[in-house]
């Protein structure tokens, strides 16, 4: 029946248009991000749990940053510790030959000291300036907390999210303190390493007895900075895998949400072309169903 009122024909190829239109835009949507779930609407659960997801790796970015931050403090102290113990030329290892040296009978102690106190002077001056974005652990003083933390790692199970660190005692790399109470400021006897003064002792056994304690308050200063520069140097390597594994967990999440909600492109692109030559052939059977009707203009004719 033909019908002025009611196109049946048209009203079904226009049906087929609109859904033919509708998945051509989701494609276009697809191809335009590169994403099939973009919006909350397009997969609620995916989007959900892709939103948490780079919120995780925006957490574990700022992880790595801080590893690099204190992967650069640690390195610092730990070079000043290593330029601390020193070798044959300057450091505690000189300083401890020269005062086995100063045990020598007549030598003249008087000289022997003035080398002692620039080997003083620049332990001293290599501890203060052993200061990375105004964090010094080695030249303390009142205000420097005696425990630090560095960031290490972050993980979230369910929505429990948790912050690992690295903690360590600023008092087992402290040399010189406001308190007097560093591995080199610290008085043991009658003098601490950075007060040591041998330019008045003779040959007399009581001074030779005392330039014995010195050697070997001088021989635990090198271990404990030796002890003090081992750990930091475990912590650096601790720091380097922590960051090899942050930046290789980052991938991982980023390869995750990739499977979750990117589109594929080889297959939106065939759906693409498919769909526009159903949309083109959609166009032509709505414009037939259309004409159907012009032709009851010739029964009245």
């Amino acid at each position: 029946m033909s019908s002025l009122l009611t196109n049946s024909t048209a009203m079904t190829a226009l049906q087929t248009l609109r859904s033919v239109s509708s998945q051509l835009a989701t494609t276009q949507t697809r191809i335009s991000t590169g994403q099939r779930v973009s919006t909350a609407s397009d997969n609620a659960a995916y989007w959900s749990i892709a939103t948490s997801m780079r919120a995780d790796n925006a957490a574990l970015s700022a992880v790595s940053d801080s590893l690099g931050l204190s992967a650069a403090t640690v390195d610092t102290e730990y070079t000043a510790l290593t330029s601390v113990v020193g070798d044959s030329t300057g450091g505690l290892t000189k300083l401890q030959a020269l005062l086995v040296e100063a045990k020598t009978a007549g030598i003249d102690r008087t000289k022997i000291q003035a080398d002692i106190t620039q080997i003083q002077q620049q332990m001293k001056g290599t501890a203060s300036a052993a200061t990375f974005n105004g964090v010094n652990w080695l030249s303390t003083t009142a205000t420097t907390p005696t425990t630090v933390d560095l960031v290490s790692s972050y993980s979230r199970v369910g929505g429990t999210p948790t912050t690992g660190a690295i903690t360590l005692t600023v008092a087992n790399y402290s040399l010189y303190t406001s308190t007097q109470g560093g591995i080199l400021d610290k008085v043991s006897g009658s003098a601490s390493v950075d007060t040591i003064d041998i330019s008045t002792l003779t040959d007399s056994a009581a001074d030779q007895t005392t330039l014995s304690g010195y050697i070997s308050q001088v021989t635990g200063a090198i271990n404990s900075v030796a002890s003090a520069a081992a750990n930091l140097g475990a912590v650096k390597n601790r720091i380097s895998t922590n960051t090899d594994f942050v930046k290789s967990l980052m991938d991982s999440v980023s390869r995750g949400i990739g499977q979750l909600v990117d589109a594929d492109m080889n297959q939106e692109s065939t759906r693409l072309s498919a769909l526009q030559v159903q949309q083109q052939l959609g166009v032509q059977a709505l414009s037939i169903a259309n004409s159907s009707s012009q032709s009851i203009l010739s029964l009245f004719r």
